[in-house]
């Protein structure tokens, strides 16, 4: 951490840091954020003359107060707050201070905001930028790079994978024969998700196809690879999928993450119960999975429709 007036709670915060990432399994984006955030407040303490190790819950709030005035968002103020309650929770639970000034503390509540999804039209352009075929069903030549990309393209809106666990994804956990995949999520957590045909068959294809001439002879564990051989990073998938979406002609400003949220949707959409969408999600908690259920008002209806009593079905 940077140089700082009180060395021993940054070398505390150091501490926490490495517990995260050795007993939960903290991913290195996450641990970056944390340290941000608490190495912020350490600045904020030195500045104000406050002392990091003695803080009361009082100036925490005077903290989170100028972060509000200084315009930061809901959703930044929120984790910043939740990086806080991690450090000054683990300092008192190994006794580093007496009492924990955080646990109560609260930042302002988030507006509900639904995710964002893509349409129909908009996926059907997306997963032909790459595929052997076009729109109007033409064949045409794939690269290595196309067959991979259409691959990884098809498993996220086949199985609702985070970007991270299509990256982590190893060759001994794709079983295609069984239409299956097993995915490692927050926290190691581990679920095997089905997988259809279709999304199947592209993987397929990149196995057999590009899969071996993008290692040109290298050996990797991981079932993406890059142009180099190497594991596809994140980093590189989220550059493929915004080039994917240019040539698409479709927003832009879509994520990868918009492919799991419109997986969960389009499977509740179709049927799916909640509980089954929660498990291939790797949702801890049912609540998380059923902010979909606002997306799929029609289907809402449908259900009322077909169940109320006083329906007129």
């Amino acid at each position: 951490m940077d140089e700082l007036a009180d060395a021993r709670a940054a070398a505390l915060a150091e501490g926490y840091l490495e517990t995260m990432r050795v007993e939960r399994s903290v991913s290195p984006n996450t641990l970056r954020a944390y340290r941000n955030d608490i190495l912020d407040y350490l600045r904020w303490a030195e500045r104000n003359g406050v002392d990091a190790l003695a803080t009361t819950h009082r100036q925490l709030r005077l903290y989170l107060g100028e972060l509000d005035r200084a315009q930061y968002s809901r959703t930044t103020i929120n984790r910043k707050m939740s990086s806080l309650r991690g450090y000054f929770g683990w300092m008192c639970a190994t006794g580093a201070i007496p009492e924990d000034p955080a646990g109560v503390l609260q930042g302002p509540k988030r507006p509900k905001t639904l995710p964002h999804t893509i349409k129909p039209a908009d996926m059907a352009k997306i997963l032909t930028i790459h595929s052997a075929k076009d729109l109007s069903g033409n064949s045409r030549e794939q690269s290595p790079s196309d067959m991979r990309d259409q691959a990884l393209l098809e498993l996220l809106y086949a199985c609702g994978a985070r970007i991270s666990e299509a990256s982590g994804l190893l060759m001994i956990n794709v079983d295609l024969e069984n239409l299956q995949v097993k995915l490692f999520g927050k926290g190691s957590k581990e679920r095997i998700v089905p997988i259809h045909e279709l999304a199947a068959s592209s993987m397929s294809r990149y196995f057999h196809f590009g899969r071996p001439k993008l290692l040109d002879g290298k050996q990797s564990e991981y079932f993406f690879v890059s142009t180099r051989g190497n594991q596809m990073k994140t980093d590189a998938m989220r550059k493929m999928f915004k080039a994917t979406l240019r040539a698409a002609g479709v927003d832009e400003t879509l994520s990868p993450h918009a492919m799991r949220h419109t997986f969960a949707t389009d499977l509740l959409g179709g049927g799916a119960d909640l509980r089954s969408v929660q498990e291939m999600l790797g949702h801890s908690n049912l609540s998380t999975t059923q902010i979909y259920t606002h997306l799929s008002p029609d289907r809402l209806k449908e259900v009322h429709g077909q169940s109320h009593p006083r329906s007129g079905r």
